[in-house]
C-alpha cells in the first residue's frame, strides 16, 4: 500500500489505527473515556477489538403491546378465559366423576305461570330472581357444559345468609376449593384482578369474600348464555306447552 503523501498531507494511518497506546490515564472522565473507544483505541481491561466482530445489536424483537391483537404479538392479556374452550374441555371430562353428581339438580319450588315464565324473556334478573326460571336455566347452562356458573351463583348467595362465623369460614374454603382453585373441574371464569382480591379476602373470611367474583359470573351468564337460552329449545318448548295449556284451560 503507498503512503506517499499526496499535495503535502500524509493519509490516515488504516494500518495502526486500533494498535494499543498503553493504559489510559486515571483522569481521563468517563466521557473521555467513551471518544477513545469511540476513536478506536481499547482498553487495558478489554483488550484488542477482535476482527470481523460486529457490535452486538438488539437481536430481539421489542416486546409486544398487551393490546395488541395482530398476529405478531407473542403475548397474551386475556384473564378471562374462553367460553367455547371451556366447554370442549368440559365435553371431554363429561364422563368423569365430579362433585356435581352430589349437588341437587333443582332448586325445591312451585311450577312458574305462563306469565311468570314470559317475564323471563324480559330481563335476566327476573329470570334469576324466580327459583323455577333459575332451574330452567341451569338446565339450559348443563347442555352447554357451564352449570358451574349457576352452582356457584348459587353457592355465594348461601353463603351471604350464613352468619355463624365457623360455619363462614367452611363454605368460603368449600367455595374456593370447588369453583376458584384451577385444579379444579368445576373451575369459574375470573379474570386475574377478581383472583387477587379473593386471594386478598381470604385470610379474613366473611359471607361477602366472593361478592366481586358473583358480579363477575352473574355478569357473564348474563352477557353470554342469556341470550343463548332465550333462543333455545328449551325455552321455547317451555312457552309453547304453557300456552297450551292456557287455550286448553
Amino acid at each position: 500500500m503507498c503512503l506517499r503523501t499526496r499535495g503535502g498531507c500524509r493519509p490516515p494511518d488504516f494500518l495502526h489505527a486500533n494498535i494499543y497506546t498503553g493504559p489510559i490515564p486515571a483522569e481521563r472522565g468517563e466521557g473521555e473515556l467513551a471518544m477513545v473507544v469511540g476513536r478506536g483505541e481499547t482498553s487495558p481491561l478489554s483488550g484488542p477489538p477482535e476482527r470481523g466482530l460486529i457490535p452486538a445489536q438488539n437481536s430481539q424483537r421489542p416486546s409486544a403491546c398487551c393490546f395488541c391483537w395482530c398476529c405478531c404479538c407473542s403475548c397474551s392479556c386475556l384473564t378471562v378465559r374462553n367460553e367455547d374452550e371451556r366447554r370442549r374441555r368440559r365435553r371431554k371430562r363429561k364422563s368423569q366423576d365430579t362433585k356435581m353428581e352430589t349437588i341437587p339438580n333443582c332448586e325445591a319450588c312451585t311450577k312458574a305461570s305462563p306469565e311468570e315464565m314470559r317475564l323471563w324473556s324480559q330481563s335476566f334478573d327476573k329470570l334469576m330472581r324466580n327459583p323455577a326460571g333459575r332451574n330452567v336455566f341451569r338446565e339450559f347452562l348443563r347442555t352447554e357444559y357451564s352449570e358451574e356458573n349457576m352452582l356457584f351463583w348459587l353457592a355465594c348467595e348461601d353463603l351471604k345468609q350464613e352468619m355463624n362465623k365457623s360455619r363462614v369460614e367452611e363454605k368460603v374454603h368449600s367455595i374456593y376449593e370447588d369453583y376458584i382453585s384451577i385444579l379444579s373441574p368445576k373451575e369459574v371464569s375470573l379474570d386475574a384482578r377478581v383472583r387477587e382480591v379473593i386471594n386478598k379476602k381470604i385470610h379474613d373470611p366473611t359471607p361477602h369474600t366472593f361478592e366481586d367474583a358473583q358480579l363477575q359470573i352473574y355478569t357473564l351468564m348474563h352477557r353470554d348464555s342469556y341470550p343463548r337460552f332465550l333462543s333455545s329449545n328449551i325455552y321455547r318448548s317451555l312457552i309453547q306447552d304453557s300456552s297450551c295449556s292456557s287455550s286448553e284451560s
